[in-house]
């Protein structure tokens, strides 16, 4: 018996930052219905020309099957609106805290009887500075609340008596002041950086489980100033035994607030044990992307099923997926003179049109060209997918070729660290 198809869907998409464009795009051109509302002002061109734009999502609740909030902060907006009986994909006021208050997320990780490093919250940067001198030690600085979003504020140390943080500490104290807010030092460790993910439906999580490798230093070999993120690596499991040990732990207390969406617990691993580092209680960017690229199964109506309840498996393609993002001055800085001078309007070219993989970022289309807008310079990402890792760089390197954009650069060893981490990761028993 054939299955009946699907009917289309009205999908309300709101944008902290437009950084959803893609998804919203990929579901309008499966036949549903979209409309989009980007609430930065400086980003709300982006999706200009790819599909319905609108100023007040407010306005729209009603219009809508389903609304699909793309960031943290909106938890308590979600939680209205499903006491009014519509279908969210979003956060809870819970897991906004999860994500935003670093010292909240790591109480929550140590309630549920996860081990964590030891860290200290500091308000002040002279506090800090005493108490790195009291404890020498290597240590990362890790900024809360809305600071964190400025993902340059991180700052991972290397030296054993900590005098390098120290430097940056007092360099923030000048640069920044009381406007800093709280932060942490959390004690650094050793070993593979990987995080583990998964969708929850308001009950449980659904299978399979996403395993990510993120790439975030601006140049190849961990060079340079940390972005945020450059590229990710990635493949699909059933089974983990790092999220068995960490993230499985919050089934319940997921259900009992009712969170609908996408959870992600970044962590470093070693022959010793599994460290939590932070948690990502949204979409994560470009992970979303590579997995809607890995996704063989409409990825609107995907999020209608999580979001109504359903319990199902995701069907998704075997092996590896990688993306790498294209950008463009000033990024990873915001500098609205530069990227005016250099990026503003700039044309993204493909080569014979061949978009499979290209997926638009700060992007608008003019009479079917795509322009580079917004203000931080994320052009595209570029996915590939394989049955190896080698096969999905290749793949995703050859699309690369065929993508034209002036001053664009990209990291060329997105999923190289694969081959050692995952050596290490099968003799530590993790994989």
């Amino acid at each position: 018996m054939r299955a009946q198809p699907t009917p289309p869907r009205k999908l309300l998409f709101v944008s902290r930052w437009g950084e959803i464009l893609d998804i919203a795009y990929a579901a309008s051109l499966e036949g549903n219905q979209v409309k989009m509302c980007i609430e930065d002002k400086d980003s709300r061109e982006i999706g200009f020309g790819f599909l319905k734009k609108v100023r007040d999502w407010k306005a729209h609740i009603d219009w809508a099957d389903l609304i699909i909030f793309d960031y943290t902060g909106y938890g308590k907006e979600c939680e209205d609106l499903r006491a009014q009986g519509k279908l969210v994909f979003g956060g809870t006021e819970y897991t906004d805290r999860l994500e935003l208050d670093r010292d909240f997320g790591q109480s929550e990780l140590k309630r549920h009887k996860i081990k964590t490093l030891p860290y200290k919250e500091f308000f002040s940067f002279q506090e800090a500075i005493q108490y790195i001198q009291q404890h020498p030690n290597a240590y990362v600085i890790k900024p809360c609340g809305e600071t964190q979003d400025i993902k340059q504020l991180l700052f991972v140390g290397s030296d054993d008596e900590g005098l390098d943080v120290i430097r940056v500490l007092k360099a923030y104290e000048k640069s920044w002041g009381d406007e800093f807010g709280t932060f942490q030092l959390q004690k650094k460790v050793k070993g593979v950086e990987i995080g583990v993910s998964a969708f929850f439906n308001g009950t449980d999580f659904l299978a399979p489980i996403n395993i990510t490798f993120e790439h975030k230093k601006l140049f190849p070999r961990e060079l340079g100033v940390s972005t945020g993120e450059m590229g990710t690596s990635m493949f699909w499991a059933d089974k983990s035994p790092i999220f068995e040990a960490t993230l499985r732990h919050f089934k319940t207390s997921l259900a009992k607030h009712k969170f609908v969406g996408h959870i992600d617990l970044n962590c470093i691993v070693n022959g010793k044990g599994i460290y939590p580092l932070e948690f990502t209680s949204r979409f994560g960017y470009p992970q979303i992307l590579i997995q809607r690229s890995s996704i063989v199964e409409p990825i609107g109506e995907m999020l209608y099923k999580i979001a109504s309840g359903q319990q199902f498996r995701i069907s998704v393609k075997k092996g590896f997926h990688v993306g790498a993002f294209i950008v463009v001055p000033p990024f990873p800085y915001n500098d609205k003179k530069s990227f005016e001078l250099f990026s503003k309007d700039a044309v993204v070219v493909v080569k014979r049109n061949a978009k499979e993989g290209v997926h638009p970022m700060h992007l608008k289309n003019v009479n079917n060209e795509w322009l580079i807008t917004g203000n931080t310079g994320i052009a595209v990402l570029v996915t590939g997918s394989g049955l190896t890792m080698k096969d999905a760089q290749r793949l995703m390197y050859n699309r690369i070729q065929n993508v034209i954009i002036n001053n664009g650069y990209y990291r060329t060893d997105i999923g190289d660290r694969w081959f050692e981490d995952s050596d290490k990761l099968w003799s530590w028993g993790l994989l």
